[in-house]
C-alpha cells in the first residue's frame, strides 16, 4: 500500500484504488472516509472458506463466487467521496470479474447478486445497521449474514422496490434460495 492519505481527506474512488493493497490491514471506505478493521479470527476465516466451497460448486458459468474482495457500492459519483466495502464473499457476474481482472479497478455493485458478511465481534452494528442500509441503497439483491454464534446462523435479506431488505428470519441447519441461481447452504457443516 502506497502511503496512506492526509485523515482530513474525503477519497473517490480512483484515490482510494491507487492506495494499493496491503496483507496486514482491512481496509474499507466509508464516505471517502478510510476506516480500517482488525484481521478476522481463524474461524471466520474457516467458515467463510466453507461458504465459499459450497457456494462455488452450485453457481452455472455466468455467476463467480469471489471472497474477501473490495466492492464500490456506487453510491456517489466517481469523483466524489465513495463507499467501498470489502464483504466476506460476493456472488457477481462472470463478465465483471473478467473485466477486473483485464482492466484493473474494483467489482461495481450493479454487477453483485450476493453479498455476504460474517459477524465479527465488534462488526454487529455495522453488518447488521450500517452496511445493510449500504447494500440495500447500492440496490444490492440478495444480503447474507452469517452469525457464529452456535448453532450458525444465517440471515437472508431480499432487496424490494417498496420496503429495501426484506427477512424470513434467521436459518439454521439447511439454508436454500433460488435468488440468482438454486443454491443450498448446509450451515450445520460450517461449525469446524
Amino acid at each position: 500500500m502506497t502511503a496512506l492519505p492526509e485523515p482530513w481527506r474525503l477519497l473517490n474512488i480512483a484515490e482510494y484504488e491507487a492506495l494499493g493493497e496491503d496483507d496486514q490491514v482491512h481496509w474499507e471506505l466509508q464516505e471517502g472516509i478510510l476506516v480500517m478493521s482488525p484481521s478476522p479470527r481463524p474461524r471466520h476465516n474457516v467458515v467463510g472458506g466453507l461458504v465459499f466451497n459450497q457456494v462455488r460448486q452450485q453457481l452455472p458459468p455466468e455467476l463467480i463466487a469471489v471472497p474477501d474482495v473490495d466492492i464500490n457500492l456506487e453510491l456517489v459519483p466517481d469523483d466524489e467521496p465513495a463507499t467501498v466495502r470489502r464483504p466476506d464473499l460476493v456472488v457477481v457476474d462472470s463478465s465483471e470479474y473478467e473485466r477486473v481482472e483485464d482492466e484493473g479497478g474494483t467489482i461495481r455493485a450493479a454487477c453483485v447478486h450476493i453479498v455476504v458478511e460474517i459477524v465479527s465481534p465488534g462488526s454487529r452494528r455495522m453488518d447488521y445497521k450500517i452496511k445493510r442500509s449500504e447494500y440495500a441503497d447500492a440496490g444490492i439483491p440478495n444480503y447474507w449474514i452469517i452469525d457464529l454464534t452456535r448453532p450458525i446462523s444465517l440471515l437472508s435479506l431480499r432487496l424490494t422496490d417498496e420496503l429495501g431488505y426484506v427477512d424470513d428470519g434467521e436459518m439454521t441447519g439447511t439454508y436454500t434460495t433460488t435468488s440468482p441461481c438454486p443454491l443450498t447452504i448446509q450451515l450445520n457443516q460450517l461449525d469446524r
